[in-house]
């Protein structure tokens, strides 16, 4: 820090940026101190000596069994196409800092890789030929992964390239290590824009050009090119074919396979342990400035302990800013006496997330009004539990939850109306208390499958399995005037992952407490755990 940037230093880095693959193609003129590196010849021979061998022992990652068939029917569903889809890019989160990378969810789903492999990295499908042996056996694609290869000890780039070299950025993956983990065929990126090209226009049996158009601005601008240099440069059919391939891979994830049940099942176990250690701490935070954040980070810490990281910003809400829906600045002071409202899930080095919602009495027993209004909700949730079934829609679930929502403010003389006014379309009035919804997929993403048609999600027949949130709420805003003053400040969710099967929805995540003896009990018994 505080070094001198001279002309030359400049001259060397807009030099290496030409040279660099990848994501260097994109880095910005910003001034940082990985660019003052020694540039002489004499460091560089030393440099590439006296290193051990550090070839990596790599073994077949589990999902490699479960992402042919995968592969297998987005190929089916594009016959004929090249299909992109790109890993994407660190993004920037101040100057020459980025945030952690996390490969976009469809590369992810389709190539088995999960953490931080690979920023950069594309993902092919390209369409075999008809004629082909592979065509004759029913195969339409051929895979194929382009990754910047590896930047070891044997090369310059070990050191003097900040992105890739292994010097900065320890061991990557490279060409043969990506093939052996994935079982994809894996070529180097400098060979991806020809590999793009190939066959490619508008003629009967040439190659339309496919790719997920959000992720990496850099592919989607070369994919862009070489449609124009074909003769497919109409920018509006373009991205409304991109758009139906968005929309098979989120629509594709809806059934998990039993790798990605598993999966679900570990992201649960990780956050009931990371409850675990949020509760162990609530003694020593209560009343404390900032302690939301004190509770946030012992759940975090777990998150990063037994997992990749938190699957979504942490929400960590007590007392009046239980009610705000978003809540993640989780900058208040947890209150003796407050309900505190907690939505955090772990998501595990594959990228599956839990979603889980607990809401806590912080001095560890309900009060009469709190044990009311908390019954209600776990009332609801459980009504939309026993909706739940093979068959039954997203939509059959939200009513059933609703109803109860709806009975208990009317038994409480908070409606206006009539319970079968308020769940009119035409009312909707219990809604002021509950204005989100109450259930959606989960998977790779907290809110997976979000590009899918609305026929396929929320009114889609619910299959078996389906993963998906059931997590009704009661939200009572200090500042609502048309509720009792006792009422304000209190706000309630619970929220639990399920899994559909044959036989009926089951819940995946019923090692982490929910009834209210059972939540008592377990506040507790973390507190007797701290002393």
């Amino acid at each position: 820090m505080g070094e001198v940037v001279t002309e030359k230093d400049k001259e060397y880095e807009a030099e290496e940026r030409k040279a660099a693959p990848g994501a260097d193609q994109a880095m910005s003129d910003r001034v940082n101190n990985r660019s003052l590196r020694p540039r002489s010849e004499a460091f560089k021979d030393f440099m590439k000596s006296g290193w051990a061998d550090d070839e990596p022992d790599i073994e077949p990652l589990e999902s490699s069994k479960f992402t042919p068939a995968r592969l297998a029917a987005l190929g089916k569903a594009f016959p004929g196409e090249r299909l992109v889809i790109p890993a994407g890019q660190p993004k920037v989160r101040n100057n020459d800092c980025d945030y952690m990378f996390r490969p976009d969810t469809a590369f992810a789903y389709y190539t088995g890789l999960g953490v931080d492999y690979e920023a950069g990295a594309v993902l092919v499908l390209n369409p075999v030929d008809p004629d082909s042996e592979e065509a004759k056996a029913g195969q339409t694609h051929t895979p194929e992964l382009f990754v910047a290869p590896r930047a070891d000890n044997s090369t310059t780039d070990f050191f003097m390239n900040p992105h890739y070299g292994e010097y900065w950025v320890g061991p990557r993956a490279g060409l043969k290590e990506m093939t052996a983990m994935t079982g994809i065929e894996t070529h180097d990126i400098a060979q991806l824009a020809d590999a793009l090209s190939k066959d490619v226009g508008t003629e009967a049996g040439a190659v339309r050009v496919r790719v997920m158009r959000e992720t990496d601005p850099q592919i989607t601008a070369l994919v862009e090119s070489i449609r124009e240099a074909n003769g497919a440069a109409d920018p509006d059919k373009n991205a409304a074919s991109d758009d139906k391939l968005h929309e098979f891979t989120s629509e594709a994830r809806m059934v998990k396979d039993s790798y990605e049940i598993n999966e679900m099942r570990k992201a649960v176990d990780a956050t009931k342990h990371g409850f675990d250690r949020l509760l162990s701490s609530l003694p020593s935070a209560l009343d404390k400035p900032r302690s939301e954040r004190i509770l946030e980070g012992a759940f975090n810490a777990v998150s990063r302990e037994l997992g990749n990281a938190v699957g979504y910003d942490s929400i960590v809400a007590s007392g009046p800013h239980a009610p705000i829906l978003h809540w993640m600045r989780n900058t208040g002071v947890v209150k003796t006496g407050d309900m505190l409202l907690v939505d955090a899930g772990v998501e595990v080095d594959s990228l599956y997330t839990a979603d889980i919602t607990r809401t806590f009495p912080t001095n560890g027993k309900f009060t009469d009004l709190q044990k009311r209004l908390y019954q209600a909700v776990l009332d609801s949730q459980q009504a939309g539990f026993e909706a739940a079934r093979p068959g039954a829609t997203y939509s059959d679930i939200h009513h059933a939850c609703m109803r109860v929502i709806a009975e208990r403010l009317h038994d409480w003389g908070l409606l206006p109306v009539s319970v079968e006014e308020s769940l009119s379309p035409e009312g909707q009035q219990h809604r002021r208390w509950l204005a989100c919804g109450v259930a959606h997929h989960l998977g790779l993403d907290v809110h997976d499958c979000a590009q899918a048609r609305f026929e396929a999600y929320q009114g889609a027949p619910i299959r078996p399995g389906m993963i998906f949130t059931i997590e009704p709420g009661l939200y009572f805003r200090e500042d609502d005037l048309l509720i009792p003053p006792e009422y304000r400040g209190i706000g309630i969710r619970i929220e639990d992952d399920v899994l559909m099967t044959e036989n009926g929805p089951e819940w995946i995540s019923a090692g982490i407490p929910k009834e209210i003896d059972d939540v008592e009990a377990w506040i507790a018994d973390r507190a007797a755990a701290t002393k």
